[in-house]
């Protein structure tokens, strides 16, 4: 009998740990006999994973943040390249978290020569529309996208990409459309975000917004979503002092009962908008960086339910528009009339592809893992 095949996942964050999960899943219903392993956290080892690293703290807002955790991931960095390239599983898949994953795929193929078969899950600048990091994508790995502007893009550039729709979005369910909750009070969800500096920039201001959104809604509750037990920390530092909040664990616990969200931009805002929830998106960075992300963005949004449908169909707020009061203005207005939102996000789902895109996508990881 034959060894069973061993496929590898890098991921950076709680959200690519969590498209990792849905596509192993995905290719163990279609080849019962696959082993995972792979670079993640509490997630992939709940699903009995072999973990290889723990990628807790990893991520960061922008390189100036990054700087002091450099040292760390390129020693990371070298000695999985160094690894895998002893023992090759049958395949490696690397899920977004460009500034690591990319660097490893040009360490295996460029420095050791790696023959075996790398799958890039979300490669990176989905939205950037620069071809520099698509080509160097393309030329190392296969890349799989799950959004039709990329793979657009990498074939205008004739480089090659498969793209089925994204794999995640047939995974979330849509709860039934709510009514306007009452007028004094309701359940609000709050996101800030995963990682550190994002909790730091962010918490603060959902907490200033909230006390102003309570001053109409005094019996008004709030649910704080927490990714992990570091997150969670962080969280109940922030609000501690808050009444009628509570910390649970992860996102769909914390939109479980909401009757509308405030989320950091990310994949986040994609799962509760997808989840139904009215959402309100917000982000800020250090004006350092914000002056960059500027130059780069082309286009007038960066929350991922705008670019998908090419409009502002969630509020969102950034940098200097992200302020307590703007926030909860657009919450009272989504509390008293949550149809407005409803109508707004008509159509995301279709735009994101067909229902079975997660089951497509594995069997063209199955297919990529096969190549010679």
């Amino acid at each position: 009998m034959s060894a069973p095949r061993r496929v590898f996942f890098s991921t950076g964050e709680p959200s690519g740990e969590l498209a990792a999960l849905a596509l192993g899943e995905a290719m163990r219903e279609q080849d019962a006999a696959l082993r995972f392993s792979g670079i993640g956290a509490a997630g992939m080892r709940a699903a009995g994973w072999e973990l290889y690293a723990d990628h807790t703290g990893w991520a960061s807002l922008g390189p100036l943040a990054a700087i002091p955790r450099i040292p760390k991931l390129l020693r990371e960095m070298w000695k999985c390249a160094r690894d895998l390239a002893a023992a090759p599983p049958d395949l490696v898949v690397l899920v977004d978290f460009g500034a690591f994953n990319v660097r490893l795929a040009k360490e295996l193929r460029d420095k050791y020569r790696y023959l075996g078969p790398i799958l890039y899950l979300f490669p990176p600048g989905a939205w950037l529309d620069d071809p520099g990091p698509a080509r160097a994508v393309a030329a190392r790995a296969f890349p799989l996208t799950g959004f039709a502007h990329q793979a657009e893009f990498y074939r205008s550039h004739h480089l090659p990409i498969a793209f089925f729709g994204h794999p995640l979005a047939p995974r979330i369910a849509s709860r039934a459309q709510r009514a306007a909750p009452p007028s004094d009070g309701g359940t609000v969800a709050l996101l800030p975000g995963s990682r550190r500096d994002e909790i730091a920039r962010l918490a603060p201001r959902l907490r200033d917004a909230l006390v102003l959104v309570r001053r109409a809604r005094p019996r008004l509750r709030a649910r704080v979503g927490a990714a992990d037990a570091r997150a969670r920390s962080l969280l109940e530092r922030a609000f501690r002092g808050v009444v009628a909040i509570d910390i649970c664990d992860g996102l769909q616990e914390a939109i479980g009962d909401a009757d509308a969200a405030w989320v950091a931009s990310g994949t986040a805002v994609l799962e509760t908008t997808l989840s139904n929830v009215p959402t309100i998106a917000l982000y800020a960075i250090t004006p350092l960086l914000a002056r960059h992300a500027r130059r780069l963005m082309r286009r007038p949004y960066i929350t991922l339910p705008n670019l998908i449908l090419e409009r502002e169909a969630i509020p969102e707020f950034l940098q200097e528009r992200a302020t307590p009061k703007r926030l909860a203005e657009a919450m009272e207005r989504i509390l008293r009339a949550p149809d407005d939102w409803y109508r707004s996000v008509e159509g995301l789902r279709d735009a994101l592809g067909p229902a079975d895109a997660l089951e497509r996508c594995a069997r063209y990881a199955l297919s990529v893992a096969r190549q010679p």
